[in-house]
């Protein structure tokens, strides 16, 4: 999320299977400087690996492989709210999207799992998180991101877990809890981590003379505007269907919706437009991973049914 410097080797991220690292070409001194030259410098990551495994002049490769059946898992993107002027993000510095949020909570992220404000390094003490950022609107994305309404909440209990002091708000048109366990998960962190709920529209973010992030909404049961002062502010925002997918689906010829979701057949919805071609995940729409996790099952069924029915062994 750039939110820290990196090394010029690394992982792309701790869960990938294999486990395996990369090389940043743009920023590994043997690879920038040392082509052609007799005596190349650094070098060190080489001598020292115990495994003999640095190789400088690998280069990308083009694989083709003759498929029987092929899955589409191409995922999401966020919405980028700094077109949105009245949230402030990319001009204050502490309003932040969830996923910046997420980075700063884990431990292995850029501050060791504290939620330290972005403008001064200070512990936030009082967070509150913006639903709907630019979904369920009409002038951005008209729909409902679905999973954003308990990602806020599991955000705002592991605040509380990290800091018992700290107080978290979470500013809502409506609370969506609509999976297995959700609704008794949000009731938990109302009763038992002090989450407060506002039912509220927010119309605009400031900020004081501290860089304290100002959230003004109206109080929909009381019917009156107010403010909220706090340490950081969070932007739940949209899902929207991927960039690097978008090439994908053209090349394939499936076809798309009116959101520039990949389209599912109403019977078959893990099916496209195109026999042979699955999809599972949220490229076909928003999705939670439990929803993702079932659909790629029973994408992986579907593509298994196709290779036995062809008599294609598997590789």
């Amino acid at each position: 999320m750039g939110l820290n410097l990196r090394k010029a080797i690394y992982k792309h991220f701790a869960q990938g299977i294999p486990s395996v690292y990369t090389i940043d070409k743009e920023n590994c001194i043997r690879i920038k400087k040392g082509a052609g030259k007799k005596k190349k410098p650094c070098g060190l990551c080489e001598k020292v690996c115990p495994a003999d495994a640095v190789n400088f002049n690998q280069e990308d490769e083009l694989v083709e492989i003759d498929a029987g059946a092929i899955i589409l898992a191409t995922g999401y993107d966020l919405f980028d709210p700094s077109g949105l002027s009245n949230y402030g993000y990319g001009r204050i510095k502490n309003v932040v999207v969830s996923l910046e949020c997420e980075r700063l909570m884990s431990a292995s992220g850029p501050t060791g799992g504290h939620l330290e404000r972005p403008s001064d390094g200070r512990l936030a003490k009082r967070v509150g998180f913006i639903q709907c950022v630019g979904s369920r609107d009409l002038r951005n994305r008209d729909y409902c991101s679905g999973f954003c309404c308990m990602h806020s909440i599991k955000e705002a209990i592991l605040t509380r877990e990290h800091d018992a002091e700290s107080e978290v708000y979470i500013f809502y048109n409506d609370l969506r809890a609509m999976g297995k366990g959700f609704h008794e998960y949000r009731k938990r962190g109302e009763n038992q981590y002090g989450i407060k709920y506002i039912k509220a529209r927010v119309g605009e973010i400031t900020q004081d003379e501290e860089e304290n992030p100002i959230v003004w909404y109206e109080d929909i049961k009381e019917g009156k505007v107010k403010h909220l002062t706090l340490d950081m502010a969070v932007l739940a925002t949209a899902s929207v269907p991927s960039e690097g997918g978008k090439e994908l689906t053209t090349v394939l010829g499936v076809d798309l919706d009116e959101h520039g979701f990949i389209r599912s057949e109403m019977i078959h919805p893990l099916s496209t437009s195109v026999p042979g071609i699955f999809l599972c995940g949220a490229c076909q729409g928003p999705i939670d991973i439990p929803e993702s996790v079932t659909q790629a099952s029973g994408a992986a069924a579907f593509a298994a049914e196709i290779m036995q029915a062809a008599n294609v062994k598997e590789y």
